[in-house]
């Protein structure tokens, strides 16, 4: 950018991705791209108390490695778990990082670091960010399902992202599969988080695993009570495990199902699957598409295409970033 002959470096935009176990942070450019990315573990003692503190500190600190000031950013963007106010900063519910009481998240940033934050749920960060750099491709229309410790998911719409009238759009984790099924966290049963996620996974392989009577590492791990993970039940897949396929084949049928329930309501260009299940490649998104055509309207099941996210850990920083492109006007000269 120019102005007065001079040759104006542009500004950047600071995401934050707020987890459980660790919290990422990335420098951004105004074209999306990570110009520097780190991340430190999330403090959940003393009910989360420290994470705010510890986050401006730590944006501080490489503010001064890297020789920035204020003048340097547009804003700060944040996604993060529990319920948020967009308009207040604010966030509770989230119980994995100990916040069961309202926190003041946006306020303390903006007074600690002195920019302008948006915040968003963590699931709508890594929608956008996929949709802005990822697998999206910038299509107009784009449905994000991460599939993790839980189920969440984004909806993308004309370029927008959807919240609901009580920021609830997009809970795909929460779409029924199955009636009377797997009791969920939410209190209802038949869930797809409690079938699809990598706790999911889990819990149809044991249940599988009891009518099973072939031979199977998948049964001799639950039998012999050992440790049995979603990314094992894949790799044994791969490798040939008949009960390991069945437990695929359940899982993507569920998956499959709810999609094209997704599909047949929003009819978006791509639904992009995403989260650490995902890692299990066309294993995991061959018969889910097959599942999904099977139960989708004809011309949703010929028009949205099913994908894997592109991004990776880092769709979540990106997305966040992006939030705060509303505050470019504001900092424009």
């Amino acid at each position: 950018m120019k102005l007065g002959g001079l040759i104006l470096a542009s500004k950047r935009l600071i995401g934050i991705d707020l987890g459980g176990t660790t919290t990422k942070f990335a420098f951004i450019d105004e074209d999306g791209n990570i110009l520097t990315k780190w991340k430190i573990p999330t403090d959940i003692t003393n009910s989360g108390d420290q994470i705010v503190p510890n986050m401006i500190k730590s944006i501080a600190d490489q503010m001064r490695r890297e020789d920035y000031n204020t003048e340097d950013f547009i804003g700060i963007g944040m996604g993060t778990p529990g319920a948020v106010d967009r308009e207040k900063g604010t966030v509770i519910g989230a119980y994995n990082l100990g916040w069961d009481k309202l926190q003041q998240v946006g306020p303390a940033l903006t007074k600690g670091l002195g920019l302008p934050i948006a915040i968003d749920n963590d699931a709508n960060s890594a929608a956008l960010g996929e949709y802005w750099k990822g697998a999206g491709e910038k299509a107009a229309d784009v449905v994000f399902v991460t599939l993790g410790t839980g189920v969440g998911g984004g909806v993308v719409t004309n370029g927008k992202l959807v919240h609901g009238i009580n920021n609830g759009a997009g809970e795909i984790g929460h779409i029924c599969v199955q009636k009377n099924g797997f009791l969920c966290t939410c209190g209802k049963r038949g869930c797809l988080e409690q079938y699809a996620s990598a706790t999911g996974v889990v819990k149809v392989a044991k249940s599988l695993a009891k009518r099973f009577t072939g031979k199977s590492r998948i049964k001799e791990l639950i039998d012999g009570q050992e440790e049995l993970t979603s990314k094992m039940v894949f790799f044994l897949a791969d490798n040939g495990d008949i009960l390991a396929n069945q437990i695929v084949n359940e899982v993507c049928s569920y998956l499959g199902l709810a999609l094209s329930h997704v599909g047949n309501t929003l009819n978006p260009e791509n639904i992009i699957i995403g989260g650490g299940v995902s890692n299990a490649g066309n294993t995991l998104l061959q018969p889910t598409t097959r599942y999904f055509q099977e139960n989708a309207f004809p011309s949703v099941r010929d028009s949205t295409k099913l994908k894997l996210a592109q991004l990776g850990n880092d769709a979540g920083v990106i997305g966040a970033a992006s939030l705060a492109l509303k505050f470019k006007n504001d900092n424009a000269m």
